[in-house]
C-alpha cells in the first residue's frame, strides 16, 4: 500500500511542468498571459458619463440668430452702396473698353500715360459738349413757355370747345387761380430745387465715374497680373490666354460700339443740318448717346430727333422719321455686323435674353454690360466647360 492510499482516500496526481534549461544571460521571462475577459458592450456618452450635460439650445440659438443679423446687415450694406458699386462697375466696364484705344496709341504715338491722359481728356471734351448743347436749348424753349402762356390761355379762350368746357366746369379760371396762388410758386420753386438737386447729382456721378475710369486705365494692367497669380500655377497659363481672350472681345465691343454711335451721331447732324433745324447739333448727340443702349436705344433717339423736328413741321418730322427708320435698317444689317463681327459671338437670343436681365436687374447700366457679360460667358462654355464634358 502506498502512502497515497493510506487514509483510503484516492488524491490526484500533480502534473509536473517540464524543467527548462538555463536562460541566457539578459533575457527576461515571458510575461504571464492574461485570461481573456468576456466582451462588454460599450455604453453610450450619456451612460458612461451621467454627469456630462446635454446641448445648451440656447447657445445654438444665439448664435444662429447672430448669423442671420450679420448676413441682413451685409446684405443692407450692399443695399445701401448700390450707387457706389454701379459706378465702380461702369468704370470698369469703361476702362476695359478704352483699354484696346489705348494700347493702339501706345504703340504707335504716346507712352502709355500720356494715352490715358488723351483718352481721359476725349471724354471730358465729350460730356462737356454735350451738357453744352443740351442745357441751352432747353433752357431757351422753358423760357419761350412761360413768356408765351398768357397767348396760349387767349387763344385757349377764343376756341369754341374750350370755352364751352370752361362754361361749364370754369377750367380756365381754376387754371388762373392756380397761377396766382402763393403755394404755386413754393411748388415751383420746390420743383427747381429738385432738378437742380438731380443736376448736382448727375455731375457729381460723372465726375466720380471719370476720376474712377483713370484710376482702372492706369492700374488695368496690375489688376489683371494679380487676378492671374490666384489661379494655381499649373493652370495659370490656360486662363491667362482665356483672360486676355476675355477682356479683348470686351473691349472690341465696347470700341464697336462706341463707333457705331459716333457714326450715328454724325449722320443725324448731317442730315438735320441740312432740313434746317436749329437743334441739329444737340439732337445728334442725343442720338449718338441713345445708340448705345442695346436693342432699342437707336429707336429711342430716332423717335426723339422726329417728335422735336415735327413740332415746328409736321410734314419735316415725318420725313426725319423715315430716314431714321431707312438709316436704322442699313446699321443693323450693314455697319454693326461688319463693325462687330470679331468682338462678340453671342446668339441673337442669347443677346436679347441678357439685355433684358441686364436692363431688369441693373437698369440702364445692366443692359450696357449684359451683352459682354454674356459673351465672355460664352466663351468658358466654349474653350472650357465643353471640352471637359466631350472628355468624361
Amino acid at each position: 500500500m502506498t502512502a497515497d492510499e493510506d487514509d483510503g482516500v484516492r488524491r490526484p496526481q500533480r502534473v509536473r511542468e517540464p524543467q527548462e534549461g538555463p536562460r541566457p544571460t539578459g533575457e527576461e521571462p515571458p510575461a504571464a498571459e492574461e485570461p481573456p475577459s468576456p466582451a462588454e458592450p460599450v455604453p453610450p456618452a450619456a451612460a458612461a458619463a451621467p454627469g456630462r450635460p446635454g446641448p445648451n439650445f440656447f447657445t445654438i440659438g444665439f448664435t444662429g440668430a447672430l448669423g442671420v443679423l450679420t448676413a441682413w446687415m451685409l446684405a443692407q450694406a450692399l443695399v445701401q452702396a448700390r450707387s457706389i458699386l454701379v459706378y465702380i462697375l461702369v468704370a470698369l466696364f469703361l476702362a476695359v473698353g478704352l483699354n484696346p484705344v489705348i494700347e493702339f496709341l501706345g504703340r504707335r504715338f504716346l507712352p502709355r500715360w500720356a494715352a490715358i491722359a488723351a483718352v481721359c481728356a476725349g471724354l471730358v471734351v465729350f460730356v462737356a459738349g454735350f451738357v453744352w448743347a443740351i442745357v441751352p436749348p432747353l433752357t431757351q424753349q422753358v423760357a419761350d413757355i412761360a413768356a408765351d402762356f398768357p397767348g396760349y390761355l387767349r387763344g385757349l379762350q377764343g376756341n369754341e370747345a374750350v370755352a364751352d368746357l370752361d362754361e361749364r366746369f370754369e377750367i380756365l379760371r381754376r387754371l388762373e387761380d392756380a397761377v396766382v396762388d402763393p403755394d404755386f410758386g413754393r411748388q415751383v420753386f420746390g420743383g427747381l430745387v429738385g432738378v437742380g438737386q438731380i443736376v448736382v447729382n448727375s455731375v457729381a456721378a460723372t465726375f466720380t465715374v471719370l476720376v474712377l475710369t483713370l484710376f482702372f486705365m492706369s492700374s488695368l494692367p496690375g489688376i489683371t497680373e494679380v487676378s492671374y497669380r490666384l489661379v494655381p500655377r499649373s493652370r495659370r497659363a490656360g486662363v491667362r490666354e482665356l483672360g486676355d481672350e476675355i477682356l479683348e472681345r470686351i473691349g472690341g465691343y465696347i470700341a464697336g460700339q462706341l463707333l457705331v454711335a459716333l457714326l450715328g451721331g454724325v449722320v443725324a447732324f448731317v442730315f438735320l443740318s441740312l432740313t434746317g433745324s436749329d437743334y441739329a447739333l444737340t439732337l445728334a448727340l442725343i442720338v449718338a448717346v441713345t445708340a448705345l443702349i442695346p436693342l432699342i436705344g437707336t429707336t429711342i433717339g430716332a423717335l426723339a430727333a422726329s417728335v422735336v423736328v415735327g413740332v415746328g413741321d409736321l410734314g419735316l418730322g415725318v420725313a426725319t422719321l423715315v430716314f431714321f427708320f431707312v438709316y436704322q435698317q442699313i446699321e443693323s444689317y450693314v455697319i454693326a455686323p461688319r463693325v462687330m463681327q470679331r468682338s462678340v459671338d453671342v446668339a441673337p437670343t442669347v443677346t436679347i435674353t441678357a439685355a433684358l436681365l441686364g436692363g431688369a436687374l441693373m437698369g440702364l447700366v445692366g443692359a450696357l454690360i449684359a451683352i459682354p457679360a454674356a459673351a465672355a460667358v460664352t466663351l468658358v462654355l466654349k474653350r472650357v466647360v465643353f471640352p471637359r464634358l466631350e472628355e468624361r
